[in-house]
């Protein structure tokens, strides 16, 4: 058959070549990067969001609008330049008076 490579009986490509300066250990990496075991970005840190709020603000001629939710309960809804606003202010405020909140102010002080 042409085309095809024939196979090697030499040693196997998968296995690290041996170092050919000094130590006689195998390469692992690159020279100049780091190999040190760094923390985990997405480990767990056991904090969880309580409060959202989401805005809808499409543009000239259209209603903006809010949603407030919270996990204690709180679910509010405003459609209107100025009531959106004023939920967004209504959310801030919500935000330190939520038990829930109050709970975590007290572990972390």
């Amino acid at each position: 058959m042409t085309g095809r490579p024939t196979p090697s009986t030499s040693s196997n490509s998968a296995e690290p070549a041996a170092a050919t300066a000094g130590s006689g250990a195998p390469k692992v990496v690159a020279e100049g990067v780091p190999s040190s075991v760094r923390p985990d970005p997405l480990a767990d840190d056991g904090r969880r969001p309580i409060a959202w709020l989401h805005i809808v603000a499409p543009g000239r001629g259209a209603t903006p609008s809010v949603r407030s939710w919270c996990t204690c309960g709180r679910d509010l809804f405003a459609a209107g330049q100025a009531r959106a606003l004023a939920l967004i202010t209504d959310h801030a405020r919500h935000r330190t008076i939520c038990p829930l909140r109050a709970d975590d102010r007290s572990a972390a002080a």
